[in-house]
């Protein structure tokens, strides 16, 4: 089912397959393909990468529209905005050789995965804490509205929230100042950060979903429809039983708990969720790429000199024997070490 290289011609490739979980590719004015994983010799069809117009004939978008509930009376920026998610189906599509990039080289096409994932992450550590920043900040609104903005186990809940935040966003930034320019002269993310800070995030989502849920209550997910705050006859009703803290409006207090409401409890709030775990990857993919690209040998290494094992033989020269690394680089990392 993977899309996959069905005939060659001397003009061009036919591709056959789908790819799933394509955000905003009906946007899109070109579909972008890339291998999914690394690939054997016998899976060398798969091993295709090009570009196509979206337009192009064989090319259906299966899509998938979420957005926050359509308001009436009471709109608000954070309505006018959805997203969509794709299965993308190519059949037999032709592909001229000028738009193709990879084609049977099976061997480069797990490396091509991993850098895209990478980049994603990498651009994950940007975009999640501004999602966080919204969360955050109608977690902050609906204690104050509630009253409750001083007590301590909600300041200490937004402190999670912040910690969380700006320790991924630090990750992305760590991940920008330690990358490393490849031989055609483009710049790539530390894989070690960009990871690190992807699965913060992705471990992380529900988490934040649920400190904004315990200080908001259990009214976003029963606050009357819109229709009853525009009825003359309920209207009143929800005006006065609907007052919180002093000073507060009732329409202000509806805006705040319908939004809150449409981020938590609605299809557009749990696709947004479930795209908080597994965008740019789930945890476990972000696990396995941290576990290939550390080098925990070093830090064995640095546990054996610090407990007084000889792994040298006597002379005390090769520390870092599996790894090559010289004794006076390593002497140099304990001496930062000890500073710190």
């Amino acid at each position: 089912m993977y899309l996959r290289v069905v005939k060659k011609t001397r003009d061009g490739i036919v591709v056959q397959g789908a790819k799933f979980h394509i955000t905003m590719g009906a946007y899109a004015d070109e579909v972008i393909v890339l291998p999914t994983r690394m690939m054997r010799e016998e899976e060398k069809d798969y091993a295709v990468a090009f570009a196509v117009p979206a337009d192009t004939d064989g090319l259906y978008f299966l899509n998938r529209a979420s957005a926050p509930r359509s308001r009436k009376r009471f709109a608000a920026p954070m309505t006018q905005y959805g997203s969509s998610d794709a299965l993308t189906v190519f059949d037999n599509v032709f592909v001229p050789w000028e738009r193709v990039f990879m084609c049977g080289e099976y061997a480069e096409a797990g490396r091509l995965a991993l850098i895209f994932a990478n980049y994603h992450r990498h651009a994950y550590c940007g975009c999640k804490p501004g999602v966080t920043d919204v969360i955050m900040g109608f977690a902050e609104l609906v204690a104050e509205y509630s009253g409750i903005e001083k007590a301590q186990h909600v300041r200490h809940e937004l402190a999670d929230l912040i910690a969380v935040a700006e320790l991924i966003y630090a990750a992305g930034i760590a991940s920008s100042v330690n990358a490393q320019r490849s031989s055609s002269g483009v710049m790539i993310p530390d894989p070690i950060y960009s990871n690190v800070g992807r699965r913060l995030a992705g471990e992380n989502i529900y988490h934040e979903h649920n400190v904004l849920v315990a200080i908001a209550g259990g009214l976003p997910a029963t606050l009357p429809f819109e229709d009853e705050f525009i009825n003359d006859k309920t209207a009143p009703f929800l005006g006065k039983y609907l007052a919180r803290k002093k000073g507060i409006s009732p329409e202000d207090i509806h805006r705040c708990f319908r939004s809150i409401s449409d981020l938590t409890c609605s299809g557009f709030g749990a696709v947004w969720q479930i795209g908080g775990v597994h965008g740019g990857g789930s945890p476990i993919m972000e696990t396995i790429a941290i576990l290939s690209n550390y080098n925990l040998k070093e830090k064995a290494d640095i546990a054996r000199y610090l407990a007084g094992i000889d792994r040298s033989g006597g002379d005390g020269s090769e520390i870092f024997d599996g790894e090559k690394k010289d004794l006076e680089k390593f002497r140099e990392h304990l001496r930062i070490y000890r500073n710190q």
